[in-house]
């Protein structure tokens, strides 16, 4: 890989880490303490400035920081838009070593009970992806490690909790230890019933 090359790749990872972090609804400064890190250290990292995003042990520092994986910043990495193709070279090419994409894991479920409204009512169907973090006043679907699910709007997070609110309305915040949440997913439609 050529310096171009290498430059090009480095603010593609960056650029796909930003998109994760954003994914969860943090800001450079809240990713960075979750490590260590200051928020310029943070941004250095988003920017492709920093030659050791490229190593594994560092991906898993940082995509842990965000709950994530490094084979979830490759992921993103192929969902961002890429560079302009390259007229065809002739000879032998190789594909490289990027995942093709996972397909996006959909799921539906019906409320029965009028906690979230306005937001939602009871027989609204909600649509939400599994593992997807989400933002904040997102709809969520917490999963427990004792089989509960959760719908709640998600508000916040940090290393021991997740603050989500809806519990009995939604001007009520909940607590939900992290070390129970088996998954978390963000909503990503509604529909209501007619």
């Amino acid at each position: 890989m050529d310096g171009s090359d290498e430059t090009f790749q480095a603010r593609a990872l960056g650029e796909a880490l930003a998109a994760l972090r954003r994914e969860r609804g943090l800001s450079q400064a809240e990713a960075g303490q979750r490590i260590g890190m200051t928020s310029q250290g943070w941004g250095l990292y988003e920017a492709g400035k920093r030659s050791s995003l490229f190593r594994p042990d560092v991906q898993r520092r940082l995509t842990g920081a965000l709950d994530a994986t490094p084979e979830a910043l490759v992921l993103q990495m192929d969902a961002e838009p890429v560079a302009p193709e390259a007229p065809a070279a002739q000879g032998v090419s190789a594909r490289g070593r990027a995942f093709d994409g996972a397909p996006v894991q959909a799921r539906r479920l019906r409320l029965e009970t009028d906690e979230l409204a306005p937001w939602a009512s009871a027989g609204t169907v909600l649509e939400y992806v599994l593992g997807r973090w989400p933002r904040r006043g997102q709809g969520c679907v917490v999963q427990l490690d004792d089989g509960t699910r959760k719908v709640r709007l998600y508000d916040r997070a940090d290393q021991v909790e997740v603050v989500v609110l809806g519990a009995g309305g939604l001007d009520r915040t909940e607590r939900i230890a992290r070390a129970r949440i088996r998954s978390m997913s963000a909503v990503t439609g509604r529909f209501d019933d007619e």
